[in-house]
């Protein structure tokens, strides 16, 4: 691969014809229109966040270098941004008065508002920039190895690099524009952050079963996404479908993992319902998140939800009070081993032999306090469970 080194390219040149999206938060082109700065292989822009795209400002006006930035040279003589461009789009949309910097005073400043000698500062400031060409398998690689910026490319962001093409351009365009108007309701049941892909990623999950990268491999350049957008629309219908609330703890899980498994089961929403509101307010459930499987399961596995184990005081109270009465009846003190004719129908356990156990299953309705507890030896207490 062929490297050039150019340092004659100021702020001005590059901010020539430069175009910014306002809808899809990206910069597209400048440097006379023969510069884009947002690749498909690029993540979106996340530096408008008014503090890291004003430090490129200040950078600029305080007369420090912004670093390397690395541009490609394709075969029509054009060039693209390789790294660089969360620092361009910052600069351009400054340049051109869409974006603003607040001087000492609290007061919003402009380019165009600035004094003479401060513009000229900025747009004369001298870029330094290495233009790389080659093979697009060797441009792709040292985008994913180089990190000028201090924000390292995320997971999905290197499988966009990996396989930029029509599928990922519509792709992006639907699952990474905060524009979009379900992202609202898709944030509801999808963690992350739509800039940073997060959403995309889920979305090719869901449709490729956990194979993200053999999926947009496949799939590279097709020129629609009618089966990613279908299957994502199928599992977020059936979640508000099956869940008529919408709960914080909801946001994140591996509903693509519930949607297979269980969306053939009929429910009815109002009991879905019931079981979810009494559940998120039982005070023994530690696992919030673990309710809504818990619920399409069949409320069988109770693992989910992480039940509130016994307080020690608790085991130490019944276990004292189950020992007395044992001793009284010459028994054993494990209500179990009592009942048997083994050689530990009279054996007295020691606490530490014995386990919290309770009388009435927690998903039976039973409560985890001292009136549902029993102490039960551990290989009993260990059989009860397994049933």
């Amino acid at each position: 691969m062929k490297t050039t080194l150019l340092t004659d390219v100021s702020v001005e040149d590059i901010c020539k014809g430069f175009v910014y999206n306002e809808l899809e938060g990206k910069g597209l082109f400048g440097w006379g229109g023969k510069l884009t700065i947002q690749p498909e292989y690029q993540r979106n822009y996340i530096y408008a966040d008014g503090k890291k795209d004003v430090a490129v400002v200040r950078s600029l006006m305080s007369g420090y270098p912004l670093g390397l930035i690395y541009f490609v040279k394709t075969a029509d003589g054009r060039y693209e941004v390789l790294d660089g461009q969360q620092r361009i789009t910052s600069f351009g949309r400054f340049r051109t008065g869409k974006l603003g910097v607040k001087d000492a005073n609290g007061m919003e400043q402009y380019y165009d508002g600035l004094a003479d000698d401060l513009k000229e500062k900025i747009s004369g400031a001298k870029l330094t920039i290495y233009v790389c060409e080659g093979e697009e398998s060797e441009i792709k690689e040292w985008f994913k190895t180089i990190n000028i910026a201090g924000i390292p490319l995320n997971e999905q962001e290197l499988l966009n690099s990996i396989y930029s093409g029509p599928f990922v351009s519509a792709a992006k365009a639907e699952f990474s524009n905060s524009q979009n108007a379900y992202v609202q309701k898709w944030s509801a049941y999808i963690s992350g952050n739509v800039n940073r892909q997060d959403y995309l990623q889920t979305a090719l999950d869901w449709v490729s079963k956990g194979n993200i990268d053999g999926y947009m491999s496949k799939h590279r350049f097709d020129t629609d996404i009618n089966e990613l957008k279908t299957y994502f629309n199928s599992v977020i219908d059936w979640i508000s479908g099956v869940f008529s609330d919408v709960e914080s703890e909801m946001r994140g899980l591996e509903w693509g993992r519930l949607y297979e498994t269980y969306h053939t089961t009929p429910y009815d929403p109002i009991e879905v319902s019931k079981k979810v509101q009494t559940l998120l307010a039982d005070p023994f459930v530690k696992n919030k998140k673990g309710i809504f499987e818990y619920v399409l399961g069949g409320e069988q596995d109770t693992k989910l939800l992480d039940i509130r184990i016994f307080e020690e005081n608790t085991k130490r109270s019944v276990y004292t009070m189950q020992t007395k009465t044992a001793t009284e009846l010459g028994v054993s003190n494990c209500p179990l081993c009592a009942m048997g004719h083994e050689a530990n129908r009279t054996r007295i356990w020691k606490l530490t032999e014995m386990d919290a156990d309770h009388v009435s299953a927690w998903s039976k309705g039973g409560a985890t306090d001292i009136t549902n507890c029993q102490m039960l030896c551990k290989t009993h207490n260990r059989a009860k469970g397994n049933k």
